[in-house]
């Protein structure tokens, strides 16, 4: 004879295995949603096959700073003043200088975002070492999938000259650009530093230079390269953003 106690174990056992196949099924899901949206928007370049992820997760994967509800953030910024986005990293300090008056809308989001903290404690999660040379940044999941929940315009598409024959501008050295999907009007919050001339299409927005001693910093990075000895993967170097900050110059 089965006692009350007893049946109440019983229960408690039931409801607990009903608990763990849902949730079992929920990461399933999770995973197959997240593998589309991978598939669907990775967007490869044209010299060294990198892949320049900025979209954002759906869910409670993505780290969202609240402006999704509203979009782009307001402008907060003077749209004609340079400033200043410090990132404190534990590869050494690199400063970017920003120009508002060519790149409004990118230098505001990124000053809504530093003051948010948004970047503090998030890793660079992409090395390319073959044919562009890059450092990319700004996705708080470090899987190059993260974002802010908004996206922002292009700009400056036509700050780096005519493109040749080939349709490719050269991203110099020390300039950081703004990752997309390859589609316009996609950027979030991931970034890119150039730590070698690299040619790539203009259509990722320039919008700013690293000082001497943050390209050198990157170089570092770069000369070690990239795990599993790979042309594009995650630096073997890790690379952690411990604080960003933006100030007017």
């Amino acid at each position: 004879m089965v006692t009350s106690d007893q049946r109440r174990r019983q229960l408690a056992r039931d409801k607990y295995a009903r608990q763990q196949q849902r949730r079992a099924e929920t990461r399933r899901k999770a995973k197959r949603r997240n593998t589309v949206i991978a598939a669907s928007l990775a967007v490869l370049l044209a010299g060294g096959g990198a892949v320049y992820g900025s979209v954002q997760l759906f869910g409670d994967d993505a780290k969202n700073t609240g402006a999704e509800a509203g979009g782009e953030p307001k402008m907060s910024i003077e749209a004609k003043g340079s400033y200043d986005l410090a990132l404190k990293t534990n590869e050494g300090d690199i400063t970017i200088t920003m120009d508002a008056a060519k790149t409004p809308r990118t230098v505001n989001s990124f000053k809504h975002l530093a003051d948010k903290k948004y970047f503090d404690g998030t890793k660079c999660h992409r090395l390319t070492t073959g044919g562009i040379f890059v450092l990319q940044c700004g996705d708080p999941e470090g899987t190059g999938m993260g974002g802010p929940g908004y996206t922002i315009p292009d700009e400056n598409l036509d700050g780096l000259g005519k493109p040749g024959a080939d349709g490719k501008v050269t991203y110099k050295a020390g300039t950081v650009a703004m990752a997309n999907t390859g589609q316009p009007g996609t950027g979030g919050s991931q970034f890119f530093l150039v730590y070698k001339d690299s040619k790539l299409p203009p259509q990722y927005t320039p919008f700013g230079t690293m000082d001497a001693a943050g390209l050198a910093a990157v170089q570092k990075v770069g000369a070690a390269g990239a795990e599993g000895g790979q042309g594009d993967g995650a630096p073997k170097k890790p690379v952690i953003i411990e604080k960003a900050a933006v100030s007017a110059k």
